[in-house]
């Protein structure tokens, strides 16, 4: 399928030859990128933290409002959702790789809620041009797990549509024919739900449910993570 002149993909400028632990590199070069027209209503590339040398990744779908005004993943909501449940599995966050499938905010603006910006799932295309930087990133930070949080990361991660309560909290290993088929170390894939999708159970019943079942996932591939 031709690209379109909006989306021309992002491998053209992902930097040649990035080697094992070159994150910093990635994350500089990203700021140029113009793989899809994405880049024109952001604020910002949002690229990655963590350890550049992580054993365990995490892939979510897009930074939200917050992520796109500070220049950092997993900073707003969602984010402190992410990190309670680290915490409760018994993993130390700062020991974590955390990237998105998208690197930049898709959203619409709403000027009658006082030009608020409202998240808008990123397509399939933008996942698509987006996954040069994916699949560079983790090659150059070898995790042996990569943890997907939700149906958009399980798509770039696995290279497919992917049901989420098919397959969330099992050990899988990495498609052949999938994006990551080439990337060194990466030996398993573990897929989640999104943080995000617990804000709405917020004083409802199902939180403590749904908290334990991600809790559990994150256990889960941390322990693959350390080939426990």
């Amino acid at each position: 399928m031709p690209r379109s002149p909006d989306r021309p993909g992002a491998g053209r400028w992902v930097p040649d030859g990035a080697e094992r632990g070159d994150v910093d590199a990635l994350a500089q070069a990203a700021h140029a990128c113009r793989g899809c027209e994405l880049w024109r209503d952001a604020t910002q590339v949002v690229f990655s933290a963590g350890p550049p040398d992580a054993d365990l990744a995490l892939v979510g779908e897009q930074p939200g409002d917050r992520e796109d005004r500070e220049g950092e993943p997993f900073v707003g909501p969602a984010g402190r959702v992410l990190a309670d449940a680290l915490d409760a599995a018994g993993v130390d966050a700062e020991a974590v790789y955390l990237t998105n499938a998208v690197k930049h905010f898709r959203h619409v603006e709403r000027p009658e809620r006082g030009k608020r910006r409202l998240h808008k799932t990123p397509d399939v295309a933008h996942v698509r041009a987006c996954l040069p930087w994916l699949e560079a990133e983790l090659a150059a930070v070898r995790p042996r797990v990569v943890v997907a949080l939700g149906s958009t990361a399980a798509r770039a991660v696995l290279g497919a549509p992917t049901r989420i309560g098919e397959v969330r909290g099992q050990v899988l290993d990495v498609p052949e024919d999938g994006p990551l088929a080439a990337v060194p170390a990466v030996a398993s894939v573990v897929v989640t739900t999104h943080p995000s999708s617990l804000l709405r159970l917020r004083d409802r019943s199902g939180w403590d449910d749904a908290f334990a079942a991600l809790v559990a996932d994150l256990g889960t591939a941390a322990r693959a993570a350390r080939g426990a």
